[in-house]
């Protein structure tokens, strides 16, 4: 008797039983497969690939505001580039220090709840509704909330005056803090939620057996807990710093002014203001070639394939 056919598996050799199944199970995935292939086609790669031809449209000449014609015009790019660099970096550099703000206050905020708050679900659960509250209230209500905390007559500036942080008339809103205070508060359930996850995998005995070898604090967390949560960093970071490149609501409403006008607020304006298309187009490709290319540089340096 064949050994592997009486232990109920497939013979390696005697394969034509199996063969049919295949095909079948092929055509199965494929089918799972067909509708969100066919909406990944319809809602990403086709709106991508108008955008890109966009970038390339010329101003038909002596024509109507807005009117433009299909073309290969290259010049486009570093046209728009050499006008509008400035904002593309300030989008880049605001999103970096409201990223690196984000996981500096949502580490600890998720050890408290994945490492301290485990074994009592209840505290648990209560502190990861309270993380995720802010969803339930809309993005520009709590955007113009912090606009409020943040004026001029405030209690908070206020207090940043009298202890000598702020000078008499400095001021918070409509500049630069203003707006990274708000990326920050805005984006950040997206870096604790993915630390929690993280952290709630984590052996409490590594940290034990830390605290046994007469390890500090300090050695424990930068030998053992840091490491073993890279993913969830990896991915917080992700979800942080991606929409706050493209956001433009808090430059809006905690900004508008020329030190703190990001390329969301540039594209917007071009798009449905000034109707130049081909510009608003090339700053899309840009920020989407740009942000790419990071994320691609900086999970590889992170790494870590998990990112969950």
């Amino acid at each position: 008797m064949n050994v592997v056919a009486a232990l109920g598996r497939p013979d390696p050799v005697g394969t034509d039983a199996a063969s049919p199944q295949v095909p079948g199970a092929r055509r199965g995935a494929r089918r799972l497969l067909a509708p969100g292939v066919l909406y990944l086609v319809v809602f990403f790669v086709l709106p991508v690939g108008v955008l890109l031809a966009t970038s390339f449209y010329a101003r038909v000449p002596g024509g109507e505001l807005g009117e433009y014609t299909p073309a290969l015009r290259w010049q486009n790019y570093p046209e728009a580039l050499a006008q509008f660099w400035p904002q593309l970096a300030r989008s880049f550099g605001f999103a970096a220090v409201a990223t690196v703000a984000a996981l500096l206050v949502g580490y600890p905020m998720a050890y408290l709840i994945a490492v301290r708050a485990r074994g009592r679900p209840g505290l648990q659960g209560l502190l990861v509704v309270l993380v995720v509250a802010p969803f339930f209230t809309s993005f520009i209500l709590r955007t113009v909330a912090w606009k409020q905390i943040l004026a001029d007559q405030g209690e908070v500036v206020g207090a940043l005056r009298w202890l000598h942080v702020l000078p008499p008339d400095g001021r918070l809103s409509a500049a630069p803090a203003a707006v990274v205070i708000g990326l920050t508060y805005s984006f950040l359930p997206f870096m604790v939620l993915p630390l929690f996850a993280s952290l709630e995998r984590l052996d409490p005995r590594l940290l034990e057996a830390g605290t046994d070898l007469y390890a500090t604090p300090l050695t424990t967390f930068r030998t053992v807990t840091l490491p073993l949560s890279m993913p969830g960093v990896v991915a917080g970071t992700l979800l942080t710093f991606i929409p706050a490149v493209g956001d433009y609501v808090n430059a809006s409403l905690l900004g508008n002014n020329t030190t703190t006008t990001m390329v969301g607020q540039v594209i917007d304006q071009r798009f449905f203001r000034t109707v130049d298309y081909p510009t608003a187009a090339v700053l899309s490709v840009v920020l989407m070639v740009a942000i790419l290319a990071l994320v691609s540089l900086y999970v590889r340096r992170a790494g870590t394939e998990e990112l969950v």
